[in-house]
């Protein structure tokens, strides 16, 4: 057997690894993926066996899209409540967006703020983006310098002051800024002009906040960054995909070698326009939920690999700010505990498999993030897991989420895959509900913390 030291032995009749879904006997030595073996295989002297039978081994999730928004937002969510979110989803690897919080990851010394105050509280390997916004330039080499991970920005108006958008000039600056030192660039990508020149209608008619971002919003404002990203060779990526009408330029500059990426999430492809009820802001998100039809499309995307991978974009708020006016309330859908099961029940129903989710889920925001030690059960990588029972269901009780505030648009649903337990580099973190103590580590770009 290779190693010399395993410590652990899970064996499952469904193994999810990137040679697909098979009976199989992990072996962890030191929270390392020591090997896989044929299911049967005897434990070496010393080692603990676990056997999950038909409940699916998954690669943990790696969720590189979550507004955290602690420190300055803290009663909003916080790294110790979002951390104990992923743990109970199967999520095992998170990175924290720069914005919502107080202050914005802009800056080095910024960055030294966010770490010191999450260290002692991640239940989940933690990481984050920086931040481009039109002031700091200067910036983001030392930031990349520091580990983030990469930098986001905005095109059109964040909804917080702190962290304003860029325009076409500074778009440019900082894209060739960021390609200059081999960086990634990660956008919000609504163009204004379009969101100003369409209907705004306070009130609580889901149809008149669908209306105020239209579909020619995003893919205006994608057609731009493709065409910076070509002219500087940039590495750029376009989070939440919401219209399915942009997925032809996406495909058309990959054919053409332009280096971009794409995400989408799950209440893209799982919630519709024509579900959302009047008033019912907890759906209400930037760009929004589009409808069925456009839903199909994003899921062809989804499958013929137009679309890398599926991420939370989990972007909470205190209740008070989720009012009855789609124009006023908070826009973010709150799922990071929620993805994996919200997935997996469409995904299934459309002829998807587990594969598939480990795939969109794990391998392809590891491999986005430069995670390497991440995202895939095989020998080498970091021993994290989800346990998954893929045939159980459950319904959706806000009450019993770990999110700080327990506002989600998925209340009441019927989900199937129950997240038996999680583990972190071979330790259980959560299971059936119950959390362990913080052992998460902080990541930084190309190191292991």
């Amino acid at each position: 057997m290779p190693g010399t030291d395993v410590k652990l032995l899970l064996r499952s009749t469904r193994v999810v690894t990137p040679g697909g879904t098979r009976p199989a006997a992990v072996a962890v030595t030191g929270g390392t993926i020591d090997a896989v073996l044929p299911y049967d295989a005897e434990p070496p002297s010393g080692a603990r066996a676990e056997d999950f039978g038909d409940d699916a081994l998954l690669p943990g999730l790696v969720d590189t899209h979550v507004h955290v928004n602690d420190p300055g937002r803290t009663e909003w969510e916080g790294f110790h409540t979002a951390t104990r979110a992923a743990a109970a989803g199967g999520i095992t690897t998170l990175l924290d967006m720069p914005l919502n919080s107080l202050p914005p990851t802009t800056t080095v010394e910024h960055l030294r703020v966010k770490q010191r105050v999450a260290e002692p509280k991640v239940h989940v390997d933690t990481g984050f983006w920086g931040g481009a916004v039109p002031t700091n330039v200067k910036d983001l080499r030392p930031l990349y310098e520091a580990g983030v991970f990469g930098f986001k920005c905005f095109l059109s108006p964040s909804g917080v002051e702190e962290f304003p958008e860029l325009d076409q000039e500074q778009l440019a600056r900082s894209m060739a800024e960021i390609a200059g030192f081999g960086g990634l660039l990660i956008v919000h990508a609504e163009d204004p002009r379009h969101l100003a020149s369409a209907p705004q209608r306070s009130g609580p008619a889901y149809a008149d906040f669908l209306a105020s971002r239209p579909r020619d919003a995003e893919n205006t404002a994608i057609e731009g960054l493709i065409a910076h990203a070509e002219r500087l060779n940039a590495r750029v990526h376009v989070l939440h995909l919401s219209s399915s009408d942009a997925l032809p330029l996406i495909a058309a500059a990959r054919r053409r070698g332009v280096r971009l990426t794409v995400e989408t999430c799950p209440h893209f492809l799982t919630l519709t326009a024509e579900e959302v009820p009047d008033g019912a802001t907890e759906f209400k998100c930037c760009p929004p939920i589009r409808e069925a039809a456009n839903q199909d499309a994003l899921w062809q995307g989804l499958a013929d690999g137009t679309i890398d991978c599926v991420v939370s974009d989990h972007s909470p708020c205190t209740t008070d700010l989720k009012t009855p006016d789609f124009a006023s309330a908070w826009g973010g859908i709150s799922s990071l505990q929620l993805g994996l099961p919200a997935i997996w029940t469409e995904a299934r129903r459309r002829g998807h498999s587990l594969d598939d989710v480990a795939r969109w889920m794990s391998a392809a925001p590891a491999a986005l993030a430069g995670l390497r030690h991440k995202g895939a059960i095989e020998a080498g990588r970091d021993a994290d897991f989800a346990v998954l029972a893929p045939d159980a269901t459950f319904t959706v009780d806000p009450a019993e989420l770990f999110h700080r505030n327990q506002v989600t648009a998925y209340a009441g649903r019927t989900l199937h895959g129950v997240v038996r337990s999680t583990w972190l580099r071979g330790v259980r973190i959560a299971a059936d509900g119950v959390l362990a103590e913080p052992t998460g580590r902080l990541q930084t770009r190309d190191n292991r913390a």
